[in-house]
């Protein structure tokens, strides 16, 4: 109730008083001015979002996204069986207290999200979601946002990002049509292969990662998210992803990220750690 209260006195006051923006600031299709992005990963039942954390984590790293307002959501899951990836140390080790755990507690992490939300909106910017998974949570965080903002400031300022058929199979349906009516939704090709006009993140090779990353912190977060990715894949029936079973990478969901902020001519893994790790392979 209190926050209830809170975020309509915000609504009120941003509407009467007159505010100063600075000039828009374009990484891709992302205003670092004033815009937000979200970082969604269902992390259920497949390991494949633990490589995208440590990816998306690489990419915020880089300076060009040193003012780029972010938070990220894990357990944004549908209604897929299997069992959870426990990768919070992880989401630790990228996000630090930028992220919220929707598996321990759905309503927290949506308050939260809803809040820098609104706020967002309030000043002006748009929100970035790109959906590492399925859009059940999604939907449920517009349908809040719907209670304090117009209809249509949300249909042209909340944009969501999929990729994946399979993501849209196992979201509970009336959230996905949901999403698809009341938010800018954009599906764009999986970024599961390659030359289809998104990057291909799924690469059955190993991928020397070690040789583009020397960033201490970058290396702590990559060689966890390998560990754990390794540990649970397949494990107690969770989804055996090949890929990473034949010791290659998997962040096939980093595809959304890189088409909102204008790197969606990447090729592949090799090509995303040129341009995220500023040197060339080894």
């Amino acid at each position: 109730m209190k926050l209830a209260l809170t975020l309509l006195i915000s609504a009120f006051l941003s509407s009467c008083a007159f505010e100063e923006h600075s000039e828009p600031d374009f990484l891709g299709r992302f205003d670092r001015s004033k815009d937000l992005y979200l970082a969604h990963f269902d992390v259920k039942t497949d390991v494949d979002d633990v490589h995208s954390v440590a990816a998306v984590a690489t990419m915020l790293a880089d300076p060009r996204f040193s003012n780029i307002r972010y938070h990220a959501v894990a357990g944004t899951y549908g209604t897929q069986e299997g069992l959870y990836v426990p990768a919070e140390v992880v989401f630790d080790l990228a996000f630090g207290e930028h992220w919220s755990d929707a598996h321990g507690d759905f309503d927290e992490a949506l308050d939260v999200v809803r809040s820098l939300s609104i706020e967002t909106l309030n000043d002006g910017g748009s929100i970035w979601i790109a959906d590492g998974g399925q859009s059940d949570f999604s939907a449920a965080l517009i349908r809040k946002i719907q209670e304090l903002i117009s209809a249509t400031i949300v249909k042209d300022r909340i944009h969501v990002v999929q990729h994946a058929d399979w993501n849209e199979e196992v979201t509970t349906a009336e959230d996905l049509a949901f999403v698809k009516e009341f938010a800018n939704y954009q599906k764009i090709p999986s970024g599961n292969a390659l030359g289809n006009g998104s990057p291909g993140f799924r690469s059955t090779a190993a991928v020397n990662w070690q040789g583009y990353v020397s960033d201490i912190r970058l290396t702590e977060i990559w060689t966890m998210a390998v560990e754990i990715a390794n540990q649970y894949n397949g494990a107690d029936g969770r989804y055996l992803n090949e890929a990473i079973q034949d010791g290659g990478l998997d962040f096939s969901d980093v595809a959304e990220t890189t088409w909102i902020f204008g790197f969606g001519d990447l090729e592949d893994a090799n090509e995303f750690f040129e341009e995220f790790s500023g040197r060339k392979r080894r």
